[in-house]
């Protein structure tokens, strides 16, 4: 667990993001029971996100109650961020964006996301989401260069890329 901010104390975290379609907010212990479907009812389609893992092969309820706990400890902490992607009436998580402080050089975050299968929400897909997101880091957070493994830049090469000194 990284115990540093991964951005400076002035910086005001955004609660936040809107768009006509869709809302990221702080993913809480709160969301569990929608995280949850969302997560296992996508399995296959988000599988890849982290593909070194077999995330989220076998999770549990009890065991997402735990990952929200740290994902919400860490966001309070500000040493990484997830967000939970719900549709504007709330009534349903349709993906997740992570902010992650990265070791790799060139690069000041890394950002992971996922959406439900398109047979689930319809329009919104990895590809929209990734754009709002972008745009979202480039209007809002202090990042300059942040990677997103596995979209922007192929597993081999990100997995090959130099670690920052430290």
């Amino acid at each position: 667990m990284a115990t540093d901010p991964l951005v400076p104390a002035s910086f005001y975290v955004p609660p936040v993001f809107e768009t006509d379609t869709f809302r990221l907010r702080m993913l809480t212990v709160n969301d569990v029971v929608k995280d949850f479907d969302a997560v296992v009812s996508s399995g296959a389609h988000i599988a890849g996100v982290w593909p070194e893992s077999k995330w989220p092969e076998g999770l549990t309820l009890e065991q997402n109650l735990i990952d929200l706990g740290w994902h919400q400890k860490e966001f309070q902490r500000r040493t990484s961020f997830a967000y939970t992607v719900v549709t504007l009436d709330e009534t349903q998580v349709v993906g997740c964006v992570y902010i992650y402080p990265t070791t790799k050089v060139g690069f000041d975050a890394e950002v992971y996301l996922w959406t439900r299968p398109p047979e689930q929400v319809g329009d919104l897909d990895r590809a929209m989401l990734k754009r709002a997101v972008t745009q979202w880091l480039a209007d809002e957070w202090p990042f300059q260069v942040p990677a997103f493994p596995g979209l922007e830049i192929g597993w081999d090469d990100w997995v090959s890329l130099a670690e920052a000194q430290r």
